[in-house]
């Protein structure tokens, strides 16, 4: 369900219950981009049945999907169409605008050519885990997943506050220190995949991919000060993903150990979509896999670095 993974720490949230949850999203809900109307948000089924509630809960764990569409002009027809009119007004006036009426005929050509563009569209999966005070945005990218969790916070109220998760020790010291070490952390191990590159200047990079990472030369990048970005790492031989210098996980993957047992748990859903199935499935693996990856790194830091904060909600307060 989750192929990457941004990580946020609920330092403070008094839940609703599911049925407001539910209602503030359906406030929310995703409608199409309209016809002059450049790009829209909103909340939709996390099934996908397009019929279904808004905020699933799965064992106690909170399933949200959020709808992005946007429409976009090239920008070599819009820049054709605008020289076109700039060529009109100078034949007609004899003077070529510039400045600000340049930027409003732009303005112009773009709101009249958005109609007939074709409209593109993305989702991306939030968890919410209330008991363990995390919430995980699917996003690919940090200004995708910024964006969805300023909508969430918008939706969850409760006075809830998040913040990036900030660790004792920094992931790339601790990636340096395990490819120095050529060994990973307790329960996980190092896979065939990593990024290094230099701190300053120009920063030159060095990539690995499927190459064996306990090698004498990867070690030698370090000391000559080249700083591991991302790493693959797998974890308990279940999850294979990839770690990066932000503390985001990427190209998450469930292995076969994982996934056994969950043909029978699949079969016993014959006629439904498996999301239950999945959902506790994946989350059942990332909530022990997530703490054992913050103490492969020192644990988290008392105090929140970056993010809006506070004091957590229990786990009694939880009402999914």
């Amino acid at each position: 369900m989750f192929k990457n993974a941004f990580i946020y720490r609920i330092e403070h949230w008094e839940p609703p219950t599911l049925a407001e949850f539910e209602k503030r999203l359906s406030a929310a809900r995703f409608v199409e981009c309209g016809a002059s109307q450049p790009e829209s948000h909103g909340w939709v089924g996390p099934r996908g049945d397009g019929q279904g509630a808004l905020a699933e809960s799965v064992g106690g764990q909170l399933i949200l999907k959020l709808a992005t569409e946007t429409k976009a002009v090239p920008g070599s027809v819009v820049k054709t169409q605008v020289e076109a009119e700039l060529d009109k007004i100078e034949k007609d006036t004899g003077r070529r605008p510039k400045g600000k009426r340049v930027k409003e005929l732009k303005e112009a050509v773009v709101h009249a050519l958005l109609p007939r563009a074709f409209p593109k569209r993305g989702e991306t999966l939030v968890w919410v885990d209330a008991k363990a005070k995390f919430v995980v945005v699917g996003a690919g990218s940090v200004k995708k997943a910024d964006a969805v969790v300023t909508r969430l916070l918008d939706l969850l109220a409760g006075g809830c506050r998040l913040s990036s998760l900030q660790t004792q020790l920094a992931p790339s010291t601790a990636m340096s220190m395990w490819l120095t070490e050529k060994e990973g952390p307790s329960g996980f191990s190092i896979d065939r995949d990593c990024e290094l590159k230099a701190p300053e200047g120009e920063k030159p990079a060095v990539r690995y991919a499927r190459h064996t990472l306990d090698i004498d030369e990867v070690a030698a990048h370090i000391q000559q000060g080249k700083v591991p970005t991302r790493l693959a790492l797998t974890w308990a031989g279940r999850v294979s993903f990839v770690l990066t210098e932000a503390l985001t996980l990427k190209s998450i993957k469930l292995l076969d150990v994982a996934l056994e047992g969950a043909g029978a748990d699949a079969g016993a859903n014959q006629g439904d979509d498996s999301f239950d199935a999945d959902v506790a499935l994946m989350t059942g693996e990332m909530q022990q896999l997530i703490p054992e990856l913050l103490n492969a790194l020192g644990g988290l830091q008392e105090e929140p670095v970056t993010g809006p904060q506070a004091a957590p909600a229990t786990a009694d307060e939880a009402p999914f």
